[in-house]
């Protein structure tokens, strides 16, 4: 399978920097997506981490309304 690609793809100028850019791509976002975490309030995180264990306290509140 890799060979038909991989042979199709000789023919094309300038190909060798598409994998370049998408792991220049990926390595922006997750190095962003990092920064964003660490920089996260303790409260932040502590407000999404009982997010699940939250769910019947708003079905409870719907309820009652």
């Amino acid at each position: 399978m890799l060979r038909y690609i991989k042979h199709n793809l000789t023919g094309i100028d300038g190909v060798e920097i598409y994998p370049i850019i998408s792991l220049l791509v990926f390595v922006l976002v997750f190095v962003g997506v990092f920064v964003y975490v660490a920089r996260m309030k303790k409260q932040d995180i502590d407000e999404l981490g009982n997010i699940p264990l939250e769910d019947n306290v708003i079905e409870d509140q719907q309820n009652k309304s």
